[in-house]
């Protein structure tokens, strides 16, 4: 095996929540399903996202400095299969999706979504980091729902059960 087939290998035991990275780019809405995604700083709020240069939503992202961040909730991994399957604008046909503050579509229906604007980019090889800077945030009706997950190249919920129990 490469070293790129053994990163590859290894990154798939990673565990991450799925998430819907989205802009709107002269009108026209753009996005594409990311797994990079992190907390950078609470003042300000801000997070790290890091998108492929060779998606289709990429430039879109940079040329329009905005972009929304909205994790896909457990219940939906139909809508989240047909996101990442999806091209352009058709990505948006399913699901609950709306604009806050910056113009970027975020999913109502999410856990949690951010609306955030681009405060800084750094070349990283195969992606571009981007530091986003929250301007609001948007919290599901719902305050049960979990997020979905990418694990091992496919979608998984959390099980509560396998959850740790809290110290005391």
């Amino acid at each position: 095996m490469t070293e790129t087939d053994n990163f590859r290998a290894a990154m798939q035991r990673f565990a991450a929540s799925a998430t819907a990275i989205t802009t709107v780019d002269n009108g026209v809405f753009a996005g594409l399903m990311a797994t990079a995604v992190c907390s950078l700083s609470a003042e300000p709020p801000s997070l790290v996202v890091c998108v492929n240069r060779d998606a289709t939503a990429h430039d879109a992202i940079l040329r329009s400095g905005v972009l929304g961040v909205s994790l896909i909730p457990d219940n939906a991994e139909e809508l989240a299969m047909h996101f990442a399957q999806a091209k352009g604008a058709t990505r948006f046909e399913r699901g609950n999706w709306a604009t806050l503050e910056t113009g970027a579509p975020i999913l109502l229906d999410a856990p949690v979504a951010f609306d955030c604007r681009i405060s800084q980019i750094y070349d990283g090889y195969s992606h571009s980091i981007i530091v986003a800077d929250i301007q609001t945030f948007h919290f599901a009706e719902s305050s049960n729902l979990d997020c979905l997950i990418w694990y091992r190249r496919a979608f998984a919920r959390l099980s509560k059960s396998a959850c740790l129990p809290e110290s005391h």
